[in-house]
């Protein structure tokens, strides 16, 4: 099947939402939000939407629950990606991984330079790959960087992924 096939498809994805902090709450969550927000404009729907602390263990644990849940098709999670000490999302997910997405990172510290945060983009980490046959996406925590993710990269290829990661499934 061609590229063009694939994103001629346009099943609803369903997908899990993770804001990963240790001071963002329901109201104040607007990177979750603006992912809701455009995956649903996309057609894409929603099931599970959590907001958890910026710990390993946690972090683990809701994404293996994700991984389990056969109504997720993929897992987006926003946060806990920076340089400080207190951010594992990277540390977390990637050896969590069975195939990296590397191409993710790259084009997205790329775009954010051009279009965004200029030299600043050093500091930017994001990572994808497949869990098993759960496609997962982890990015900045910025509404900013959200936008752009979801935006330039994931919901235009977020179909032609869960085809990918699950057709050995079909």
């Amino acid at each position: 099947m061609t590229v063009q096939k694939h994103k001629q498809w346009k099943a609803p994805v369903n997908c899990m939402i993770i804001t990963i902090s240790d001071t963002r709450t329901s109201a104040t969550d607007k990177s979750g939000q603006l992912m809701a927000d455009l995956l649903e404009e996309a057609g894409h729907r929603v099931e599970a939407r959590k907001i958890i602390s910026d710990q390993k263990e946690v972090i683990q644990k809701e994404i293996e629950n994700g991984c389990k849940d056969s109504n997720i098709n993929a897992i987006l999670t926003n946060g806990g990606t920076g340089i400080a000490y207190r951010d594992v999302t990277i540390e977390t997910v990637k050896p969590m991984l069975t195939k990296e997405m590397s191409g993710f990172g790259e084009i997205f510290r790329m775009l954010s330079y051009q279009e965004d945060i200029g030299s600043s983009a050093i500091l930017s980490r994001a990572i994808a790959g497949v869990i098993d046959h759960t496609p997962v996406f982890a990015t900045p925590g910025s509404s900013g960087a959200v936008k752009l993710a979801m935006t330039k990269l994931i919901i235009p290829e977020l179909v032609h992924t869960v085809n990918e990661a699950k057709k050995d499934l079909l």
